[in-house]
């Protein structure tokens, strides 16, 4: 990781080597760094460097090289934080198409409540969860599938809007793993949501797959009856609404409008 990082931070810099031209010393710079490499990894040039390794081998870093290596790795992590990005492989934000709904503070609870016919899924994230971003498409191709008048998809950032997350209890802390939440509303109510909390605070284990979320939130009887419930344009039956397992959450403005 000591050597990978300030090769991944100079390959993420490609396109702008054109700009190291015009400055000789950063061009030395990096030429100096990769014969450094060359030298102490290449057999015929390492085998008469001096080493403080145990076992002799001069063709790899002792312990003083890879303290120093660590350490210009995080000033390079510091100054660009992109690089943390390569390092980390950290999933791109999702940015296809999609039905969902993205609210605010001031327009979940508006929209919850403006039709009691429409059932809501909403996912409770955060742009910084690792989690979130891997479920994005997931979630995204659920709506384009299952997106209806009576059934929409809404998403509502709690890192962003934090009092969204302590009015709908979801914690925000990476120790919870409650992020992200689905929480599934009907007529304005949570009715369940994925994944659990224990007595702890706790997230219980769920996976966030397709399969599951069409499973444990009953989405093809949902739909059937959103269906049914749109043409016909009847309140829907309280006794009759789809209990899957409790909790859902709201929405507000679209993805473009955002």
């Amino acid at each position: 990781m000591a050597v990978l990082a300030p090769l991944f931070a100079l390959l993420y810099s490609v396109p702008r080597l054109s700009r190291w031209l015009a400055r000789p010393y950063c061009l030395l710079s990096a030429l100096l760094s990769a014969a450094f490499l060359l030298v102490r990894k290449l057999p015929p040039l390492c085998h008469g460097l001096p080493t403080q390794r145990e076992d002799g081998n001069p063709c790899d870093f002792d312990w003083r090289e890879v303290e120093i290596l660590m350490f210009l790795s995080a000033i390079v992590m510091m100054k660009n934080r992109r690089s943390m990005f390569l390092m980390t492989c950290k999933p791109p934000l999702y940015m296809g198409p999609e039905y969902i709904k993205y609210f605010s503070d001031k327009t979940i609870d508006e929209e919850l409540e403006r039709d009691k016919r429409v059932t809501w899924i909403v996912e409770f994230f955060a742009n910084w969860s690792n989690d979130c971003q891997s479920f994005a498409p997931i979630y995204a191709d659920l709506s384009l599938k299952y997106n209806c008048t009576g059934l929409n998809f809404g998403k509502v950032d709690v890192g962003r809007y934090t009092d969204v997350s302590t009015r709908y209890k979801v914690s925000i802390s990476p120790l919870t793993k409650q992020l992200p939440t689905l929480i599934l509303f009907q007529g304005g109510k949570e009715v369940m949501r994925r994944p659990q909390i224990d007595k702890k605070g706790r997230a219980v284990s769920w996976t966030f797959s397709e399969e599951n979320v069409i499973r444990e939130f009953n989405l093809n009887e949902l739909y059937q009856r959103a269906k049914k419930i749109s043409k016909t344009g009847d309140s829907i039956p309280e006794e009759q609404s789809v209990a899957p397992v409790p909790t859902t959450v709201p929405d507000g403005e679209s993805k473009k409008d955002k």
